[in-house]
């Protein structure tokens, strides 16, 4: 069963009789997800960088959008206007196709996994996951793998409570360690 359909006909009206909530607007559900890669170390490589964006659209079926720094920062050896990293934003069906594949596909598939961190919520209601390697994704293929980078998956939600967050995404199905 698709994670639309679950958030539609279970999740929804159990959080909405959970909280006591009277308007089915104020029920909590997923505004978007946002697919974030720094590529600190691509920056003399443009082979490099055109992998990771392949590889990223791939994953999310989407084309990710280049961030330029700001300002030049000596320190890190970055310039103003230089690439420093691909950004995905995803709605709608696409958030959740690619939230089901995460879920269902990817998080099981990270070596030594034992669930997500319940305390990882940024008190705004939003979870952040990261992941090591792009290689647990279904979409890419070892063989192919020239280079290996890891991701951020920015989860933002439309509650302001970290505990209605923590149950909307329970109710989806994510993996969260026991407390």
């Amino acid at each position: 069963m698709q994670l639309k359909t679950i958030y539609k006909e279970k999740s929804a009206p159990a959080l909405k009789q959970q909280f006591n909530l009277k308007n089915s607007m104020a029920v909590p559900k997923i505004q978007k997800v946002v697919v974030n890669v720094g590529v600190g170390k691509t920056l003399k490589d443009a082979k490099m960088l055109d992998a990771i964006i392949e590889d990223i659209r791939r994953i999310t079926g989407q084309a990710p959008v280049k961030t330029i720094a700001k300002k030049s920062i000596a320190g890190f050896k970055i310039r103003e206007g230089q690439v420093v990293g691909v950004m995905v934003t995803l709605r709608g069906n696409r958030m959740y196709d690619f939230l089901e594949k995460l879920v269902r596909v990817a998080l099981p598939r990270v070596r030594d996994f034992r669930g997500l961190d319940p305390k990882k919520f940024d008190r705004h209601g939003n979870y952040n996951v990261g992941i090591k390697e792009q290689i647990v994704f279904p979409e890419t293929i070892r063989e192919h793998v020239d280079y290996s980078f890891g991701l951020e998956v920015n989860i933002q939600t439309s509650t302001d409570d970290d505990k209605q967050a923590l149950e909307l995404l329970k109710s989806l199905g994510f993996p969260f360690q026991k407390e």
